[in-house]
Parts: C-alpha cells; structure tokens; sequence
C-alpha cells in the first residue's frame, strides 16, 4: 500500500491540475451543476429529496454539503450534514455519475474521488462525473467525536493478544472507556452511523445528483455499504462494482478467524517472495522465516525496543506494522528491512508501518477520525460481541491458522462488548432481489477481505457475479490486473457486465 499511495497521490495531483483549470474556466456553466431526479420521494423525505446544493470550486472539483435526517425513524427531527465532492467528467458532458467509497469503515469517500480517478481509465474519467462523500459520521461529515488523539494513542498501545486476566480486562476496559467518549462527546449521532443508515444517505444523494440507477464502486467496507444499499432499493441500484468484498452475513468471531487464516496466508506469500529473491534475511526457509516472525514478536512482548521517536516497538505495534504491509506487494521490501533492522534493536520502520495502519502521524495527532469512527460504525452493525471466556476456548484454533495474527483477530472479536451506542438498524445480510448485476471481486490471497468472502457475497447476492483475481493484495482494481480492470471499466463505461464468473491470473 505504500508505493500505491505514493503512485496515487502523483497521478491524482496531475489530474487536480487538469480538473481545476477546467472547473475555474466554466465556474458559471450551470451544466456542471447535478440536477435533481425530482421524484417522489419516499414518506416524510420530501425536503430531503428535493433540498437545493449550494456548490462552490474545490480543489479542482465542486463540492457541496447535503442535509439528511439523523434518525430515518423520525424524518422530521434533527439532521445532519454530509460532505460530497464531484469530479466532472473530462469531456465537459457527463453522461451519468459514479458514486465511490474506499472502505473503512472511516474511509473519506471525498478524499478517494482523485485516487479513484488516477486508477480508472480514460473513457471512465471522459464520460462519467466521480462523485465521493464521506459517510456520516466520518471526516468532513458532521463527525462522531470520541476520544482525544492522546487518549486514543494510549488505547491502541494497549495489548491487543493479552495473555493475563489483568491485560485482558485492560483491553476491555479501554474499548468500553472508548464507547463512551463516543456517546458522551457524539450524543445521538453516535446511535446512528449505522451502514444502513448511510445506505439510506447514499439514496438521497443519488436522487439529488440527478441519477435514477446507482452506479457504484465500493472497495473493501464499501462493498458492504454497496450491497446494502443494493439490498435496501434494488430497484435503484445500476452498475456496482464491490471490490474486496465483505461478507455481511459473517459473525465478528467468523470474520476475525478468517481474517487470520488470510493475513497468515499473505504473509507466506511474502516468505516465499523473499526467498524467491535468493539470500532472504528472514530466514533459510519457509517455517525458518515464519519462525523467526514469531521468535521477535515474542522477544517484543517481554521487552519492547528502541526506535527514532519517543515510543518504543511493541508486540503490538509490530504485529499491525506487518498486517499492514501485507495489503500491498510493493511495501514487502519494506517491511523485510524493517524486520531486519527490529532484530537488531530499531524498532522504527515497523512503528512508522503500524502507525500508517492507523493513520497517525508521528506527532501524535490523527489524519481524521477514521480509526476512531472504524469503531463507532461497527460496533453498530456487528454489536454481538462473544464473551472473554468464548474468546479463549477460540484462542488456540486461531493461533493454530496463525501464529503470528491469531492472537490479535481472536480478541478483535471483543472490542464491541458492552458497546454502549445501539442501533435499531444492524447489519443484516443480503439478497438485493430485482437488482441488476452485481459485479463482486475477490483476490484469493486478499488478506483484509478474505477470498471466501467475496465467493459467499456474490452468491448471497441474487444477480451476484464473481470476479476472481488470482494474486496478491488487497483489492484487484487499479493494481496491475489488466483483466480485472477491463471488465470494471467497461461495466462502469458502458454498462457491459461479464456474462457470467471471470478469472484473472495475475500470478503468471
């Protein structure tokens, strides 16, 4: 992920220059503007439906904020704000939009407009607006507020793999400290950041950009939102593309075992990536390799180690530095040398990765509130949290998939125990009967999404088809596979679905 991002923002930055010299040419061109479906809309969201946008330039772009309820229950009550960006089509005449969210939960759908489109293709870019908003309660949205950045920063040092009743009830205590500064500093809002909530959003905003289908693409958590969305108006939703697909019909205890089984996975592929390169520092071999991992992350839960900030690497820290290099092939060198250096005492390349997991910067402050909301969300759609005492009778089936992330996937399970934040609207499982082709993508060595998720989706899914890549990474859009990106753009271009399940071979 980290050489992606550092492609990423090149291109996109190429294409701010190219959009703002456009956008501020024709700033009184009312074609830019979205105009509203001006359809009946559904009962006591009449003002919601037909509200007018104040849109100005930004960034090359035009953004806007749109007002919603903030319980759908009670339509008349108090609402909320929500951020949305548009990137107007190249050819200054869009011939419908595509709505795009990069995950999460947390993810700003603003911020992944021009990432979304330095990975696209040109047709895409020259006939379609991109539009991206940022969920409620997430970013520039009116945001759920939790904890100070200091007081997070001491949650996330915590012992995520505890193995003392003292460090469990720790973590425990922290996640339930964590819930309520949510409800304390957020009030209602932090009841209702629900995904099918901002499927609902994700309605208002369709009809309000003058769009009768909606044409989409979701990448990891945005697949979930996706298919919700699917499944709440199947009628409405067009050409959806759900890249790195979740599963929703899965258990938070399912989820993490099988997060375990993939990252382990990953990490093989990256062993034997090293050892392909010939003189691989981690070891002679693949179980050599693996059991060096685990010989130092032990080390580090004893004594953590010295690094170039004023915080030292721990387990922790070490064991989500290397979780997050396995999102992305191009960060593997990184992360060997960073493993090389913590052997000998400099724990700082594996903090700067763990500290990108969860995008902190090295002053201690956050990007945004994306990992705090990551919690508020899913602790709302997954509120069934097994017990300490399930946990453990689990711990050695996970730690058997995986010695190094089966500890931490088996006590995730438990960060929403006594969430205090409840829902009426959890997340339920899907069929979106009536809607039309659903292209779902999974990579079969995605660490984040597991493969077997995107497989239980699109059959889950009643117009599901599944798009296999066969390769490394997480998600397959925009990250080499000519095949993938081919049958993406052209169902997001012209709406020519596959005819039926497609696999891509990114490993020849």
């Amino acid at each position: 992920m980290l050489a992606r991002i550092s492609i990423g923002i090149a291109a996109m930055m190429v294409g701010v220059l190219i959009v703002a010299a456009y956008v501020n040419s024709r700033e009184d061109d009312a074609s830019l503007i979205p105009v509203a479906t001006g359809e009946k809309a559904p009962a006591g969201l009449t003002r919601f439906y037909d509200q007018k946008l104040d849109w100005t330039p930004c960034a090359g772009s035009l953004c806007t904020w749109v007002r919603v309820p903030l319980d759908y229950d009670k339509p008349a009550g108090e609402t909320i704000r929500l951020r949305v960006k548009l990137r107007p089509a190249t050819s200054g005449k869009a011939e419908g939009r595509i709505f795009v969210n990069p995950g999460g939960p947390g993810g700003s759908g603003v911020g992944f407009v021009n990432t979304f489109a330095s990975l696209t293709s040109d047709e895409v870019l020259r006939d379609r607006d991109i539009v991206g908003f940022d969920p409620r309660g997430v970013g520039q949205s009116d945001p759920v507020t939790c904890e100070s950045d200091a007081t997070f920063d001491k949650l996330i040092a915590l012992d995520p793999d505890p193995d003392t009743l003292k460090l469990v009830d720790k973590l425990g205590n922290g996640f339930r400290a964590l819930g309520k500064a949510c409800v304390k500093n957020s009030g209602a809002l932090a009841s209702h950041v629900s995904t099918d909530e901002a499927a609902r959003d994700l309605d208002v905003l369709r009809a309000l950009m003058g769009q009768k289908k909606l044409d989409y693409y979701g990448a990891s958590y945005g697949t979930q939102l996706g298919a919700t969305y699917a499944d709440l108006f199947p009628r409405r939703a067009g050409a959806m593309v759900l890249d790195g697909a979740v599963d929703p019909s899965r258990r938070k205890e399912r989820q993490g075992f099988d997060q375990a089984k993939s990252f382990q996975r990953e990490l093989k592929a990256y062993i034997a990536s090293c050892l392909e390169d010939g003189n691989c520092p981690l070891g002679d071999d693949q179980k050599d390799a693996n059991d060096n991992i685990v010989e130092l992350l032990a080390s580090l839960e004893k004594t953590p180690i010295k690094t170039r900030f004023d915080r030292k690497l721990t387990e922790g820290a070490a064991i989500y530095g290397i979780a997050y290099a396995m999102y992305d092939p191009d960060s593997w060198t990184v992360l060997t040398t960073g493993l090389v250096r913590a052997g000998f005492g400099d724990g700082s390349i594996l903090l700067t990765l763990s500290d990108q997991y969860y995008g902190r910067r090295q002053d201690g402050t956050y990007r945004d509130n994306g990992a705090q909301s990551f919690y508020a969300i899913r602790c709302l759609d997954f509120p069934k949290a097994p017990g300490d005492g399930q946990i453990s009778k689990l711990l050695p089936d996970y730690r058997k998939v995986s010695p190094v992330f089966g500890g931490v996937m088996a006590w995730s399970a438990a960060e929403c125990q006594n969430w205090p934040a409840k829902s009426e609207h959890p997340q339920r499982a899907v069929r979106a009967e009536g809607a039309g082709p659903i292209v779902v993508i999974g990579s079969t060595r995605d660490p984040a999404t597991p493969y077997r998720w995107a497989e239980t989706l699109a059959k889950d899914l009643s117009s599901g088809i599944l798009v296999t890549r066969k390769g490394d990474g997480h998600t397959g859009y925009g990250v080499g596979s000519a095949c993938i990106d081919r049958v993406v753009d052209r169902y997001l271009a012209f709406h020519e679905e596959p005819t039926g399940p497609v696999t891509c071979d990114d490993t020849h």
